[in-house]
């Protein structure tokens, strides 16, 4: 496979590869709100775009990873409801996991990635739990009629539930798209030495 893309021009592949990652991006929005066997509990179900934002940014910068996160979560803002944002929390996860990468701190097997998203799951649970905590009591939606201790009591279900959730079927989103991203850094890389060379 990897062949047939060596023979591609950079332009087309970088293309293919755009389309393959919004494309990824696309069907993480459309399971997101989906309920299937083995993908629920206690009513919540894995947070796909967390994943998504880890398995891009782990081998990317910080500012990258926060780019992408605070995008995904506009988007997430779009298709359930902008108060409390979902990009803040998506952003600081991009920013982190980041982080971690040029730390050193982990290392890039599907064991260190669920254990990343397990964490980070809990951190954008938290960063949701404390905008709601933050929220206009004047405001009329469910939430803003629940006290503090409520609040926190439902983080502690949501937040467990999504890290456990989330953290399992990290490694089915994970591992395809770093393969895929691997393997087009692995034909683009050569490509563009070999142009820089031709123009030398």
């Amino acid at each position: 496979m990897i062949n047939n893309f060596t023979k591609l021009e950079p332009r087309t592949l970088q293309t293919v590869n755009w389309a393959v990652t919004v494309g990824s991006v696309f069907v993480c929005l459309l399971i997101l709100p989906m309920r299937l066997p083995g993908m629920e509990l206690l009513s919540v179900s894995p947070n796909w775009l967390l994943i998504w934002v880890v398995a891009w940014s782990v081998k990317r910068t910080g500012f990258e990873g926060a780019i992408a996160g605070l995008v995904l979560g506009l988007i997430q803002d779009g298709m359930t409801y902008p108060d409390p944002t979902h990009a803040i929390s998506l952003a600081i996860v991009g920013f982190l996991t980041a982080r971690l990468q040029k730390q050193r701190y982990i290392r890039e097997d599907f064991i260190s990635i669920s254990l990343i998203v397990f964490g980070m799951a809990i951190l954008a649970a938290t960063v949701t739990a404390i905008q709601f905590s933050w929220h206009n009591p004047a405001a009329s939606t469910e939430m803003a009629n629940r006290t503090l201790g409520e609040i926190w009591t439902n983080h502690q279900r949501i937040a467990l539930s999504s890290a456990i959730l989330s953290s399992l079927w990290a490694p089915a989103l994970y591992y395809p798209l770093n393969r895929w991203w691997e393997m087009v850094e692995t034909v683009v890389q050569p490509q563009q030495n070999t142009l820089k060379n031709q123009s030398f």
